[in-house]
Parts: structure tokens; C-alpha cells; sequence
């Protein structure tokens, strides 16, 4: 099985990486792709461009088995959209690879206001990634939804395709990239949030020092 996560990366820390090894074990992942996005749809435009983030990206999982750096969606203009990325992977892959979409448990709430929700079910397995103990699906749509695709099971994954959804306990760390960049900006170390090598790049580059990275 593949894992796929996506995100902005700007810059990549801890709390992208600790999650995405505890699903590259939990569910025997052969690789963990981590896809930055090109254009944001639903968030604000990434800070670095996007060769900079590639680079520190690729500078944080070096030395991690089953960690891939995935730059497809930095080579297709216009918006970043989950769907068209795993249409891309599945022309790649082929149609009976399984395919995990690992996402938040924040980021599932809002999933059925993402474009094609439910075609994404048919391109890949749907993983969130929460906390031990996490609640509840209050949306009943959502709820439905999981009532009808859902599987406690990681095993049943690797059995098809696509088309699952499981809820997979992570290490959360409380951070986030709006974190490391606001701390750059006031001038102080973001040391122990995010890995070293990437923050060789951030201060090489001079990355994130204005106060415009207090949004």
C-alpha cells in the first residue's frame, strides 16, 4: 500500500512527520508519499515558492525509509486539488495498487466540501489520522458515510484498492507551520518544532523573516 499526504509544507515540522511514520508502521506502508500542493484552493497561498519547500521537504525525510518526496502537483498549474492528484497516481500506479489518503481528523470533518469527495473514495482509501480518544463524527452526513465505508480493520486495506475509511491513532503534536513561520518572524529559534536541516534552509534562505508571516 501506498500513503499519500499532502499539504503546504511551509515549512514541513514534526507534526507532519511523527503522524506520517506512525502510519507508515501501523499499516505496513510501503512508502509514505508526502505531495506539496502548488496553487491552495481553500487556504491561504503558501510563503516559500515551491522549489524551497521541495528542497526542505526533501532535506526532513532524507534519512527515513519509506519516505518520498512527491513533486507532481508543483508541475500542474492551477488549483491543488486531491482529486486530480490521485488520478495522476492512479495513471501511474494502475488501478488495483491501494492507495491511503492520510488527512486530519480536523480536515475530515470538512471532507464532504471538498471537490469530489466521494470519487476520491473511489481512487483511494481515506485514513484519518487523530488522536487516541478523539470523539465522535458529528456531521450525520459524514456519519453516514462512515457507517456505510468504514473499517476498523487496517488489514482490509491492503484487500482492495480504494474505497475504505479508517480512523487511525497518531502522535499528535500540538504545532503548526503558522508556529515555526511566526516565530521566525519575531526573531526567535524554532529549534525542536521542526528538523535541523530544515531550518538550515529556512536561515540560508532567509525564509519567513517578515512580519507578513504573522497571518
Amino acid at each position: 500500500m501506498i500513503g499519500v499526504l499532502g499539504g503546504t509544507f511551509d515549512p514541513i515540522h514534526f507534526g507532519h512527520l511523527r503522524p506520517a511514520l506512525d502510519c507508515l508502521q501501523a499499516l505496513a506502508l510501503e512508502q509514505v508519499r508526502f505531495i506539496p500542493l502548488n496553487v491552495a484552493v481553500h487556504r491561504p497561498q503558501p510563503l516559500a515558492p515551491s522549489t524551497q519547500r521541495l528542497a526542505m521537504l526533501e532535506a526532513a525525510i532524507a534519512d527515513q525509509p519509506g519516505f518520498v518526496a512527491d513533486p507532481r502537483e508543483l508541475a500542474r498549474p492551477g488549483g491543488s486539488y486531491t482529486y486530480d492528484t490521485l488520478l495522476s497516481l492512479r495513471t501511474e500506479l494502475g488501478a488495483e495498487r491501494p492507495l491511503c489518503l492520510l488527512i486530519g481528523a480536523d480536515a475530515f470533518a470538512g471532507f464532504l466540501a471538498w471537490y469530489r469527495p466521494l470519487e476520491i473514495l473511489d481512487l483511494a482509501h481515506l485514513v484519518v489520522m487523530r488522536r487516541p480518544g478523539h470523539g465522535s463524527i458529528r456531521d450525520p452526513l459524514l456519519r453516514n458515510l462512515y457507517l456505510e465505508r468504514g473499517s476498523d480493520a487496517p488489514a482490509s486495506l491492503s484487500a482492495r484498492p480504494a474505497g475504505h475509511i479508517l480512523f487511525q491513532d497518531v502522535t499528535q503534536i500540538e504545532m503548526s507551520s503558522t508556529r515555526v513561520r511566526q516565530l521566525i518572524g519575531r526573531g526567535l529559534s524554532p529549534r525542536y518544532l521542526t528538523p535541523d536541516p530544515v531550518l538550515a534552509l529556512i536561515e540560508q534562505a532567509g525564509l519567513y523573516r517578515s512580519q507578513k508571516t504573522q497571518r
